[in-house]
């Protein structure tokens, strides 16, 4: 088999489905607004369930969905007639998924599963089949061929299925209202999660973290503050704890460019007013977009009284992965 073949059968995968999926397209209908209308309905959860390539795409699905704001888990319906289907009560929605519409362990499980009282969608790709017929809406995933060149191998149909499940999952999305924010409660642990949940008040330095000196502190003995908090800068307060201003090394470079004396010098004569401060309860993405536009590596968190109470530092945010 020469190069060109792969390239040729590779594309040809990539055109049927292509062409499958565009199909699926043109036949969306009021099916799938029943759909979803039966599961904002709902008052538990959607089941999905299906056999083999079914399975595993209804696997994704199902993680799809409860991702994205639509509580959902898959059962395997092999193991639902092994006890699994106490998992399934009346409240809920099940998402059937078979090709064929005739799946054994699949049908096995409708009428106990109508019994219980849970409302049925089938996707499959037979619109007269017995699991398409026992649905309250049946969602058709049917395609014309397989990319499988002995037209046996699930290939576009799994395809078209897996993009009928995304477009379910996004038209529910859509119609809940839900948000990059509802999304990161979701997912904790990824970026997004970070960039959307994490405080600065989480990673922030606070108590005797925070580099402080008065006014009056010589020029010198800020810069030992300085070295021993690791900021590459300090805080300047007066004597109700209220913040002044702040000194960093390029205010330093900038007092040694002028000959000031460092003995004898007070801070506040050198020091930065105004400088830029953020609250504990902004983002901690809130806090980088400032250091990026600003150019600066640390901000002073103040209270309502404008009093220092904790640093951040681009470090902070690097290791916490915001950055």
């Amino acid at each position: 088999m020469h190069n060109s073949d792969f390239l040729e059968s590779a594309r040809r995968t990539v055109d049927i489905e292509l062409a499958a999926v565009q199909d699926l397209r043109e036949r969306l209908d009021g099916t799938l607004t029943a759909a979803c209308q039966l599961i904002l309905e709902c008052k538990g959860r959607v089941v999905v369930t299906g056999m083999g390539k079914s399975g595993h795409i209804g696997n994704k699905i199902a993680a799809t969905l409860a991702s994205t704001g639509t509580p959902a888990f898959f059962v395997h319906p092999g193991e639902a007639s092994h006890g699994d289907l106490g998992m399934i009560t009346g409240d809920d929605v099940v998402l059937a998924m078979s090709n064929s519409g005739t799946t054994p362990e699949v049908l096995t499980i409708i009428p106990l599963i109508k019994r219980l009282g849970a409302k049925l969608i089938g996707m499959t790709g037979n619109p007269e089949s017995a699991l398409a017929k026992l649905s309250e809406v049946h969602l058709d995933a049917g395609v014309r061929e397989e990319a499988c060149p002995l037209d046996l191998a699930p290939t576009a149909s799994t395809t078209v299925a897996l993009v009928l499940g995304d477009a379910l999952a996004m038209a529910l999305l859509d119609a809940r209202g839900f948000s990059a924010e509802d999304f990161a409660f979701s997912h904790p642990g990824g970026a997004l999660g970070k960039r959307l949940l994490l405080r600065i008040a989480d990673i922030m330095h606070s108590g005797r973290e925070i580099p402080k000196v008065a006014r009056a502190t010589p020029v010198r003995e800020a810069l030992l503050e300085m070295s021993a908090k690791g900021f590459g800068m300090t805080t300047i307060v007066d004597d109700g704890g209220q913040l002044l201003g702040v000194f960093t090394d390029g205010d330093l470079r900038r007092a040694l460019d002028h000959g000031t004396d460092l003995q004898t010098t007070a801070i506040g004569d050198c020091m930065t007013a105004h400088s830029t401060t953020v609250t504990s309860e902004m983002l901690a993405a809130e806090a980088l977009r400032i250091m990026e536009e600003r150019k600066i590596t640390a901000l002073v968190v103040v209270d309502a009284l404008f009093c220092p109470t904790g640093i951040i530092h681009l470090h902070d945010l690097l290791q916490a992965g915001i950055a």
